[in-house]
């Protein structure tokens, strides 16, 4: 599952690919947000924690759980 996080005041979006799924993000979301925690963490398929202050938050994108195709998929 892709995350896109939007930061204020920064050009560029954090791209985060993840093993939760997109219902389990949302509630991490919105615990953040009600809980006024300060952040929000979230963790990538590597292992890394990523955690952004809920203040600091633009926008966040929640992929599709989609499989990916693998190989070419064409035929000759």
């Amino acid at each position: 599952m892709e995350v896109k996080i939007g930061v204020r005041s920064v050009h560029r979006e954090l791209v985060i690919e993840t093993d939760l799924t997109s219902e389990q993000v949302e509630s991490e979301i919105r615990q953040a947000l009600a809980a006024e925690r300060g952040v929000f963490a979230i963790t990538d398929v590597k292992g890394r924690r990523v955690v952004v202050p809920v203040a600091a938050l633009g926008f966040i994108e929640i992929g599709e759980d989609e499989q990916r195709p693998v190989g070419f998929g064409g035929t000759l």
